[in-house]
């Protein structure tokens, strides 16, 4: 029996790797051009095949990843429809969904939640995008079995499967981009004898200040990168046993944004040169330290898993001097994940488990933005799914508990922060359908209840944030986000041309944000009633910002059309849109912060050979396309604007050309090269999301913030071994 399943998991995962090699894009069920109906997402019910998932999933796969020029993994995703990021200059990407990001996204690496202080806005992912080799992103709270804080989904990043039995091999890969002058490489090696199983890689990345025609070289944009992974563990027929230990270390600068008043350029510390790779005040250490237990035993009726993850995160910033920091976060997080997943059995399929995490988070630096606190939650789930026919039902309930202790601080008579206690917990469920309307037509409806517990940073923040030049102030009365969504979608595939439509609605209760701050500032109040001065503690003179809350409703859709006349072009588009208010509010307060402008993007690709083509006796050339795309981001007209928290932010189209191919030596594949080109108009702009337009005005054009970085070519060879 065992193993006919080894025969059919090897004959479903060989299929989809040839279906996505076949198809070089991203394979999302709403907007891929080549449906694989056999690939299997993890996020729903356990693995579940593609084409039976009520929830809209995108699948991105390793080869689209090296075909972008972007920065970090983040960045790469954003390109994906109804995904966005909040960036801050070039090393620094947050991801969006829908309109929702920060601590509404569970992000998974290793199987476990990635956890390291994302409730900034400056705080990217901890994360080696070489060590990834495809990613799976969930949309909406569909998702029961990574915790309640997947209000707006889940992106998985999957690494590379162990090697097969017997085998050894690696890979080397670089990349060069020329116009932050990023040069990054990295090493991999793995193999497998008789179960035992290994893979090691080492990453290291590194960038000057990038540049564009408006601000020339910007000051503090720079990042420096490096990343360890190893795994060793056993495989066998009863499961395996995996140990992954990973190092991450990213030293990115601080863009501040302040401007020569005569000249309006870009100041600078004495003797910053652009081209330089070396770091200059102020800039970001942050550190990252990762264990990760992964146990999964094979049991006559189904799969028993058992996964337990250590990290911690040392977040320190630079500003008067190199080696001694002003503010630095020290955070310990212990995961732990146990479920159940039976086989399927008379069309039915159920998951059950639990999980949650304990944290500990200490201030070690003078200045202090958020309390020293604890953290302990737990979850407790149930999913399950059935076949009737030609329609496909799945839901699930889960239930969750979490406890925060928030430690007081005083500073010369002044209560910087309360001692206060929450307790937390929420039920969240969610039920879908999956109807197979024709041959080629399916139609998919999912309704979800999601549930997010407040963070520290809104409960108790009271500090200068230097990473985002602002003061920021929390509110410890905060009250849970409760949400409902639906989302409903339709697909038609057929020889010639496909369409997409998703369509999705949410309510959200409590929905808490960050905004600016008018002169009437709402204190704070600890358990004993006593009030926690919301006026800046360090004589702050600039912006003051203040979390907040109301009742939100966000609604939009994702439409694809791909038109492919010969099965070598295809011409594609997709579009994004979101609306996202805050009810019961005046015009300036109506609309949420941070939400993506609407976005058309449109590629038309040849996809030259899909067989070797000769160039010389040895050498030939295979699944070599060309590729010619474009970017168009409507003005962004709703906005937050009260208190000036947010500006308009006007269109602007980008255009990019990109190629590739494989190369072949008597045979056999000895390297995979892309050639990669964006914004080639060299179109000077900034994103919405983009935080750094909101930085000083330049007194000699009278524009505002620091723009996107121009036009820039990339270079990216991958030479397996």
């Amino acid at each position: 029996m065992q193993a006919r399943y080894k025969i059919l998991l090897l004959f479903v995962c060989t299929a989809a790797v040839l279906c996505a090699q076949e198809a070089a894009d991203s394979t999302d069920m709403f907007f891929g051009h080549v449906a694989l109906g056999e690939a299997t997402v993890t996020g729903v019910t356990g693995r579940t095949r593609l084409k039976d998932s009520p929830a809209p999933v995108t699948l991105v796969s390793e080869r689209e990843l090296r075909q972008t020029t972007a920065s970090n993994i983040v960045a790469a995703l954003a390109k994906q429809p109804g995904v966005a990021a909040i960036t801050t200059g070039n090393g620094i990407a947050k991801p969006l969904i829908r309109g929702l990001g920060y601590n509404r996204i569970v992000c998974l690496a290793d199987g476990v939640r990635q956890e390291g202080q994302q409730w900034g806005d400056e705080h990217g992912l901890e994360l080696d995008g070489s060590a990834v080799r495809s990613v799976e992103i969930l949309k909406g709270p569909a998702s029961l079995m990574y915790g309640s804080d997947a209000m707006a989904g889940v992106v998985i990043f999957h690494p590379a499967p162990v090697r097969p039995e017997g085998t050894l091999g690696g890979a080397f890969s670089t990349e060069y981009q020329t116009n932050s002058g990023l040069f990054g490489y990295s090493l991999d090696f793995a193999g497998n004898r008789s179960g035992f199983v290994w893979d090691a890689r080492w990453s290291q990345r590194l960038a000057h200040a990038y540049k564009n025609k408006y601000d020339g070289y910007v000051p503090g944009s720079q990042f420096r990168e490096q990343a360890f992974r190893t795994l060793l563990g056993l495989d066998k027929g009863w499961g395996h046993s995996h140990l992954t230990l990973g190092y991450y270390r990213l030293t990115p600068g601080i863009v501040e944004g302040e401007r020569d008043a005569d000249s309006g350029v870009l100041e600078a510390d004495e003797g910053w040169r652009g081209i330089s790779y070396g770091r200059t005040l102020p800039f970001q250490e942050v550190c990252h330290y990762k264990a990760v237990l992964d146990n999964s035993l094979r049991l006559g009726s189904g799969t028993l898993t058992a996964i337990v993850g250590y990290q911690q995160n040392r977040r320190q910033e630079f500003e008067d001097s190199p080696t001694d920091y002003e503010l630095y976060f020290k955070q310990h997080t212990l995961t732990y994940d146990a479920r159940f997943i039976t086989a399927e059995r008379a069309g039915w399929k159920v998951a059950c488990g639990l999980g949650g995490m304990y944290q500990r988070s200490l201030n070690k630096g003078e200045e202090v933005l958020i309390p020293a606190y604890h953290l302990f939650d737990i979850g407790v789930f149930a999913t399950g799914s059935k076949r009737f026919g030609r329609l496909n039902l799945s839901g699930g309930v889960r239930y969750d508990v979490r406890r925060l202790h928030s430690e007081a601080l005083e500073e010369d008579g002044h209560l910087r922060f309360g001692d206060f206690r929450r307790t937390f917990s929420g039920m969240t469920g969610g039920l879908g359908a999956v109807w197979q309307a024709g041959r080629d037509f399916n139609v998919r409806l999912n309704v979800a209840r999601g549930f997010r517990a407040p963070n520290l940073a809104e409960l108790g923040s009271n500090g200068v944030h230097e990473g985002t030049a602002r003061y920021e102030l929390g509110n410890s009365g905060l009250r849970p986000e409760r949400s409902w969504q639906a989302d409903l979608g339709a697909d038609y595939l057929n020889r010639y041309f496909s369409v997409q439509v998703a369509l999705f609605v949410s309510r959200i209760d409590n929905y808490i944000y960050l905004r600016r701050a008018s002169d009437a500032l709402s204190p704070s109040v600890d358990d004993a009633g006593a009030a926690v001065s919301p006026l800046p503690a360090d004589g702050w003179d600039g912006a003051v910002y203040q979390y907040a809350c109301g009742d939100a409703r966000l609604y939009g859709f994702e439409a694809g059309l791909d038109f492919h006349p010969i099965h070598s072009l295809h011409f594609q588009n997709t579009f994004s849109y979101v609306n996202a208010v805050q009810r019961h509010q005046s015009v300036s307060a109506k609309y949420l912060p941070m939400t993506p402008a609407p976005r058309w993007t449109a590629e038309l690709k040849w996809e030259i050979l899909h067989h070797p083509a000769v160039v010389t006796r040895h050498l030939s050339l295979r699944d070599a396309f060309l590729a010619a795309s474009v970017e168009c981001d409507l003005r962004q007209s709703h906005f937050l604007a009260a208190d000036g928290t947010e500006t308009p932010t006007p269109a602007y189209t980008l255009f990019g050309l990109s190629a590739g191919t494989d190369l072949v030596w008597n045979g056999r594949k000895v390297a995979e090269l892309y050639i990669c080109a964006e914004n080639l108009a060299d179109r000077a702009y900034q994103p919405h999301l983009s935080r750094l337009k909101y930085m000083d005005v330049n007194a000699v054009t009278g524009r505002r913030g620091v723009f996107n970085p121009g036009r820039n070519f990339a270079l990216k060879l991958t030479v397996p071994f």
